[in-house]
């Protein structure tokens, strides 16, 4: 791995910024709002002794519901040692991104809490990439709860996307919170690998997404290939 200045279009420039994304949507996502990389600027990285790999990027990041963009300074620590263990992660553009209820969220947060039938979905997106325009909020809503799984899971050499979620059910629940169980599926664009995770996870517009259980699922030899919607 380089130290100094990074090309910024180098994957290791972008696999660092993509992890970025992964902490902000964890923080800020929401069924309304959804966080993307737009472009890298600039990178370094440098070798920090005992602690591990430090990246510093200048970054642009893009709210794709919106399409608005962000600049963002950002740094990303890879930890040193042989156990997996999340990045940690420091962004500038924090202070924009809090999470600001919407009418959009409220309004849909009520018609699920008050609906006497549970949600249920299956194959978001399609075979052919189609979402249901009243289930894009609850894909965008699977993006941000897999965005803690990508974050947990990234390293230096891994870079994920969110492909497809198999399933999502919306749980009973006696508190304010929505909750849903969810099998979502993750390319791993490195290794080519489809990887598939099992989601416990509750959202309510005040509190934002919270994961409470996930748990890899074993490998499906027989599954379809997702789309792909990268």
């Amino acid at each position: 791995m380089a130290t100094g200045e990074l090309n910024p279009n180098h994957y290791q420039a972008q696999r660092a910024a993509k992890v970025v994304q992964h902490y902000l949507n964890t923080r800020y996502g929401s069924p309304y709002r959804l966080l993307g990389l737009h472009r890298v600027h600039s990178g370094n990285a440098e070798d920090v002794e005992d602690s591990g790999r430090k990246y510093q990027l200048e970054i642009s990041v893009q709210e794709i519901i919106s399409n608005t963009t962000e600049k963002c300074s950002a740094e990303v620590l890879f930890p040193r040692g042989g156990q997996q263990r999340s990045p940690q992660v420091q962004a500038s553009c924090e202070e924009h991104l809090k999470i600001n209820t919407t009418a959009q969220e409220e309004a849909l947060y009520q018609q699920y809490k008050m609906n006497q039938s549970l949600l249920s979905a299956q194959n978001l997106p399609d075979s052919y990439g189609h979402i249901d325009p009243d289930m894009k909020p609850f894909w965008h809503l699977c993006i941000v709860a897999s965005s803690f799984i990508m974050l947990n899971e990234s390293s230096e050499n891994t870079l994920y996307n969110m492909a497809q979620v198999a399933n999502i059910t919306q749980l009973a629940t006696e508190n304010d919170q929505l909750k849903f169980d969810c099998h979502v599926l993750l390319h791993e664009m490195v290794s080519q690998e489809i990887i598939h995770w099992k989601l416990l996870f509750t959202w309510s517009p005040p509190e934002g997404v919270k994961v409470q259980q996930m748990e890899q699922l074993p490998h499906c030899h027989h599954c379809e290939k997702p789309p792909n919607t990268n």
